[in-house]
């Protein structure tokens, strides 16, 4: 018999990360420019909606930004107090992401309100040029984070960033061209407020996934009652409990779960058992505690 505790894990998802990092450097640097020349311009132009989309653009580089800097803290080997390594930083840098987005979308809807209340002239044509290489430098950076965004919590927040950016983008464009032809002045307002409509829209499901994921749920890719029945049909297993799956960060799932098998069990087993967990459902750390009887265990902590 081996000792009763066992654990497992391996490393896959922190690597890819390590590659995006020249891809999150590109769309930031190009992101960054954008966000300056845009407000410059929502000013020069009197455009509320061009100031709205800068500002959900800079949300963006923020959002960026802060994923890059989560996934560097997510290679941190463990060491010291933190044993799991920084990993966790990952989901506290999207729920921040969120915040500040929240934040942002108040201030640019006061400004709208106030260009409502008092109309004032906007120059249309600077405004469909602007946002127009708005729409070609989002559509660019969310294509280069197509692929990973799969796999990665911040990947996806990413992309989905970018693909928002160049539809709000090319709203804005139609904007310019509206006020350009209709001279109507609260055009450019109702822009915004559909802006910002398309931003907390997008930003609540990223809020609330993160605010999960830091409150150890189980993540949504993952059925608990499947994992459950899966190592209930396993041969000598009579029993399970404690069974806890939580995120280790925004691509890490760990499980820890205590079998009561009567007859013992072999290493082989775990061995096998945490090789079946990751192939079957992907999570890659795993730690079962096996007992030969079902000793009574105080359910008032921790089941």
């Amino acid at each position: 018999m081996g000792s009763p505790h066992h654990h497992h894990h391996h490393h896959s998802g922190e690597n890819g990360m390590q590659n995006y990092g020249r891809l999150f450097s590109i769309g930031i640097g190009l992101n960054i420019i954008f966000v300056v020349v845009e407000v410059i311009y929502g000013l020069i132009a009197n455009s509320s909606a061009l100031i709205a989309d800068a500002g959900h653009n800079l949300s963006d580089v923020l959002g960026m930004a802060f994923a890059w800097a989560a996934a560097w803290l997510a290679t941190i080997k463990p060491k010291g107090k933190y044993t799991y390594g920084w990993r966790k930083t990952t989901i506290l840098v999207s729920v921040l992401n969120a915040l500040l987005l929240f934040g942002a979308m108040a201030i640019i809807g006061w400004d709208a309100i106030n260009k409502l209340k008092n109309p004032q002239p906007v120059g249309g044509t600077q405004v469909m040029i602007v946002a127009a290489i708005g729409v070609i430098i989002n559509t660019a950076t969310a294509l280069l984070f197509m692929k990973g965004q799969k796999n990665d919590l911040n990947i996806k927040g990413a992309f989905l960033h970018m693909a928002a950016d160049a539809a709000v983008s090319l709203g804005v464009v139609v904007a310019g061209l509206l006020i350009n032809l209709t001279g109507y002045l609260w055009i450019d307002p109702i822009t915004s407020f559909a802006i910002i409509a398309v931003i907390l829209w997008g930003t609540w499901g990223l809020f609330t996934d993160s605010v999960d994921l830091a409150l150890d749920a189980v993540p949504k890719h993952i059925d608990v009652e499947k994992v459950r029945a899966f190592l209930q049909t396993r041969e000598g297993v009579d029993d399970i409990h404690d069974l806890h799956i939580w995120a280790m960060s925004t691509t890490r799932v760990a499980l820890t779960a205590h079998l009561v098998m009567p007859e013992g069990h072999t290493d082989f087993f775990i061995a096998e058992l945490q090789h079946d967990i990751a192939h079957e459902f992907g999570i890659s750390h795993t730690t079962f505690q096996i007992e030969t009887q079902d000793m009574e265990h105080d359910c008032n902590t921790d089941c």
